[in-house]
């Protein structure tokens, strides 16, 4: 079979939702840069700010779902357009004077606008490039997440250490809202869909789709690496503060290197699960196989973070066994999109991410409390980690036994042609 070109512009696109990932991620991770600052200005103890940090996901994914839904009605480019909009405006209210309650509910609205983001993206990502060809784009798009924190960390570090932390947020809704005016701009909706097209599938009632092995497998897979991103975002930096002590200066460069290293296994990830396909691998090894094997190699690493005897280790463990989760994002929404049909893909890509998401709502706040509990030093992180190896091992071997695309869609369509769906 000859490849489907790829339409003129995609590149473009795919360019822009980077940025548009790369915003999303920037907005993420401020609290858990400013952590310190936070506590310290708002006399806050550790289970306190674990559960700002799992306030963002409090509505995160519920708007998922909702939303997933409605961008299989209207076109994405709009979607995309709200919600950024949303995080931007979410930032404003942070630049003045504000308490604890304040900063919860900002919080959450941002995450109620953050919560669909990934999906929605790769729902109109998947509009420019045929099934072939997506693992690549969908690599660079969620390396916006590493750049997002590669890119902003040093800038918003350099705000928190020389002015304070309510400039980092004000210097997000700007950027956020200079993003909104170029997507105006040069937004498009892609070609690769027609309403003629998606009314002529057979539609696979969502009983199905949601109860497949290769979806379960997604989201038992990718709770884990989530759980381990989102103890990065929160905790990392106090931890490398307050239970390493190194300054906030020393901190906001050494914070950058966990997104490097995951940047690197990313692009990797796609690179190799592209070659692999082209080279006739079925997308049980070229996606499964190669995005739920290193869960397991990560939870093995940072199973030996609390007997790491230098801070210098410590830091290589908890890099190394957080960046090679990375893996399983590039994989499990074009694992997905294979099965999913196109009219019901935004929708189930959200839940997906819905799902997976509830990691960020326990992680943070675990964190917290083994903190809290710990009688000082780094015991409370330690046993924190250490849940988080367990965690991430487990939703590896999950995604080992489950992930099984390239015989989904063929099941599904049968099962949905029984009697009792037809």
């Amino acid at each position: 079979m000859t490849a489907q070109p790829t339409p003129k512009g995609a590149w473009r696109i795919t360019f822009l939702l980077f940025l548009f990932m790369l915003m999303n991620f920037a907005d993420k991770v401020v609290v858990g840069l400013a952590g310190v600052p936070i506590m310290t200005d708002l006399k806050l103890e550790p289970d306190q700010f674990g559960l700002l940090g799992s306030a963002f996901f409090f509505l995160f994914s519920i708007s998922a779902v909702a939303v997933g839904f409605l961008a299989n009605r209207v076109e994405t480019r709009w979607v995309l357009l709200a919600l950024a909009l949303i995080w931007a405006l979410s930032q404003f209210p942070m630049i003045g004077n504000v308490g604890f309650v304040t900063l919860l509910i900002c919080r959450i609205v941002l995450g109620a606008g953050e919560g669909p983001a990934g999906a929605v993206a790769a729902h109109a990502i998947y509009k420019w490039f045929p099934d072939e060809k997506r693992t690549l784009p969908t690599a660079i798009l969620s390396q916006g997440s590493a750049f997002g924190v590669i890119l902003a960390v040093p800038a918003l570090n350099w705000l928190i250490v020389h002015y304070n932390w309510h400039y980092a947020f004000g210097a997000l809704g700007i950027a956020g809202l200079l993003w909104v005016v170029v997507w105006l701009m040069l937004g498009e909706e892609g070609p690769l869909v027609s309403p003629s097209a998606t009314a002529e599938e057979t539609r696979i009632p969502y009983s199905l789709l949601l109860t497949s092995r290769t979806f379960i497998g997604c989201c038992a897979a990718t709770f884990g690496a989530y759980w381990a991103l989102s103890l990065g975002l929160t905790w990392f930096t106090p931890f490398i503060v307050r239970g390493l002590g190194f300054s906030q200066t020393e901190a906001g460069a050494i914070s950058i290197l966990p997104w490097v290293f995951g940047a690197v296994v990313v692009l990797l990830t796609g690179w190799i699960s592209q070659m692999l396909m082209a080279r006739g691998f079925s997308t049980r090894v070229a996606r499964g196989i190669l995005g739920a094997a290193p869960l397991i190699a990560g939870g093995i690493i940072l199973g030996f973070l609390p007997y790491a005897d230098s801070a210098s280790l410590k830091i290589a463990l908890l890099v190394a066994g957080s960046g090679v989760s990375g893996s399983i994002y590039v994989v499990c929404a074009p694992m997905i999109s294979e099965f999913t049909p196109v009219s019901q893909r935004g929708a189930v890509i959200s839940i997906y991410g819905a799902i997976y998401t509830l990691a960020g709502v326990l992680a943070p706040f675990v964190m917290g409390s083994m903190i809290q509990r710990a009688s000082g030093g780094t015991e409370g992180y330690m046993t924190g980690f250490t849940i988080n190896a367990v965690i991430l091992a487990a939703s590896g071997l999950l995604g080992l036994m489950l992930l099984w695309p390239n015989s989904e869609r063929e099941r599904l369509l049968a099962a949905a042609r029984q009697p009792k769906f037809a």
